[in-house]
């Protein structure tokens, strides 16, 4: 009986053993049930300092680390598939990815990346897609404002997200539809009081001086995320440095009548040739949004993503890592960037070909690197001034929405897998 004992004890310790060095795979393919909270267990992860692998290209972008209870608990905490895989599977999924045949790699995640929002403190009257990703993925973030930034408290976060702004200080060019609605008149009233308070005579010069601190972030090493109009309100800050682009329902005195010619487009991050709006009726700062001229259905909007090199380019795969390749198209005050005016060295990786228009666009700037995505909320076609937030328990699987999540784990990528 003793031995029998003996036998047994040995037999569960090899179980547990094998147990101990199996792996947790997190598929990202159409069968994973919440792809966006699956992000939120991937993070998790780096914040336990466990060794987690990206694995690109491999159903859908999956996810695979050492498997253990808390992490399995976690996963079914948060309804979100996995499949534990014996350590042999776990090899041989390894050498598929590795295999020079195959458009795949495994990318090795080291570290959280610190995330911040730059958002005002005060409500707004619309959401923001990129916080309610992070907020239902559980992933964690700070909210910093101009004056954690003019106090240079960037350099604390490794990735940035510009929350729907005007970096140009006209407030978003609402002012011919909403400037008698309080939210508007109390929106410029706070503002303009946070410039004075900051040391600034106007809010464009306050908004020109966040843009330049953000440039240094992201040159020092930062990576800056930005949706809607934070995209090109933010690149035409930088391009009209010394420049006044505001009329003066803005600012209090006319804008330049020469401004046009003023604009240098070497400041500009991604937008070059374009041509600013001289009309402050208009709700549109430049013709480097499509939203006005574009003629798309809703029925007929949709993107392609493109396909990149895994080994060679694993920046732009890890941002484009997806279940599907189409995505649903969806619209903001900038919706999408208009092809001519996109300077030659930035990489378009969603694109209407059809519409010549760019929807998802990256680049490098300096050390770091910034990436831009048209449109307001990948799950509300057309969302307006007070619609209400989307709820993403009613989205677990958005396409659009995992191309922001992308964005928020690439940072964590090991330096040497970065290539380009």
């Amino acid at each position: 009986m003793k031995k029998i004992f003996l036998v047994a004890v040995c037999l569960f310790s090899i179980f547990i053993q094998k147990t101990d060095a199996a792996s947790i795979l997190i598929n990202m393919d159409e069968g994973q049930k919440n792809h966006l909270k699956a992000y939120g267990v991937a993070y998790w992860l780096l914040k336990q300092e466990v060794d987690l692998y990206w694995l690109v290209n491999y159903r859908g972008g999956s996810f695979m680390s050492a498997h253990t209870k808390s992490l399995e608990s976690e996963c079914v905490i948060r309804g979100v598939s996995y499949n534990v895989i014996a350590d042999a599977q776990a090899n041989a999924i390894l050498a598929e990815v590795a295999s020079p045949e195959v458009n795949m790699d495994a990318v090795k995640l080291e570290k959280a990346p610190k995330v911040a929002v730059y958002s005002p403190k005060d409500k707004q009257p619309w959401d923001d897609a990129v916080t309610l990703a992070l907020t239902y993925a559980e992933i964690p973030y700070d909210v910093v404002y101009d004056e954690e930034i003019m106090s240079d408290k960037l350099p604390l976060y490794d990735w940035l997200h510009l929350h729907h702004e005007d970096f140009t200080g006209q407030y978003g060019r609402f002012w011919a539809a909403y400037k008698n609605v309080k939210w508007y008149i109390d929106n410029q009233k706070s503002a303009e009081a946070l410039a004075s308070k900051l040391g600034f005579n106007k809010v464009s010069e306050l908004k020109l001086a966040v843009s330049k601190k953000i440039r240094d972030f992201t040159a020092g090493g930062g990576f800056t995320f930005a949706m809607c109009s934070a995209t090109d309100s933010y690149d035409i800050a930088l391009g009209a440095d010394g420049v006044d682009i505001c009329e003066s329902m803005f600012d209090g005195d006319p804008a330049d009548p020469a401004m046009q010619s003023k604009v240098n487009f070497n400041n500009c991050f991604a937008f070059e040739n374009f041509t600013l709006s001289a009309n402050p009726m208009e709700y549109e700062f430049s013709n480097i949004d499509a939203t006005q001229s574009r003629r798309i259905p809703e029925k007929e909007d949709y993107f392609g993503l493109f396909e990149f090199s895994a080994k060679w380019d694993p920046v732009p795969t890890m941002l484009c890592q997806n279940h599907e390749r189409i995505i649903k198209g969806f619209m903001g005050q900038t919706t999408a960037f208009m092809k001519p005016y996109i300077k030659s060295n930035v990489l378009i990786m969603g694109e209407n070909k059809a519409a010549n228009e760019a929807r998802y666009i990256h680049g490098e700037f300096g050390k770091g690197t910034w990436t831009f995505y048209g449109g307001h909320d990948p799950e509300d076609y057309e969302h307006k001034v007070g619609d209400p937030p989307t709820d993403l328990a009613l989205h677990p699987n958005s396409p659009g929405y995992r191309l922001i999540l992308n964005n928020i784990l690439f940072p964590a990528a090991k330096k040497k897998k970065q290539k380009t």
